[in-house]
């Protein structure tokens, strides 16, 4: 059974519409969303998100933080992506992601730096995601 699905950034929605799964990465752990899934608000990590739309293809994006929210009334699910930032793979620029990975390796082996640890989990989601 297929439910409301909208991923949004605070600059634009970047997808909208029903699907039949949802799978995303919180910061404490994966989990898969299926109609009639139980209320829950988790922040999402660095990581890839997948949503399986109703009678098409995976459609998978690039998360950089956010929140996933899950609400079931009546036996209607909505689930709402509202992420920092996010990129759906087709629009991934894997050159730039590489770019930003060997900047964040650069950084990492001068100095421990947290930054530079985020800028590299979202260069490789950008570049796995592209693979």
């Amino acid at each position: 059974m297929a439910f409301d699905v909208s991923l949004v950034t605070p600059e634009r929605e970047l997808w909208s519409g029903l699907a039949t799964m949802v799978v995303a990465r919180g910061t404490e752990g994966e989990v898969g969303i299926l109609s009639g899934h139980t209320p829950m608000l988790i922040e999402l990590d660095i990581s890839a998100l997948f949503i399986d739309p109703e009678g098409g293809e995976r459609i998978a994006a690039a998360v950089d933080g956010g929140f996933l929210h899950v609400v079931t009334v009546e036996g209607e699910t909505r689930v709402d992506v509202l992420a920092e930032h996010a990129e759906l793979a087709p629009d991934i620029d894997v050159e730039q992601a590489r770019r930003d990975q060997e900047e964040a390796e650069r950084r990492i082996r001068e100095h421990d730096d947290g930054a530079a640890l985020a800028m590299l989990a979202r260069a490789q989601v950008r570049i796995g995601l592209r693979a």
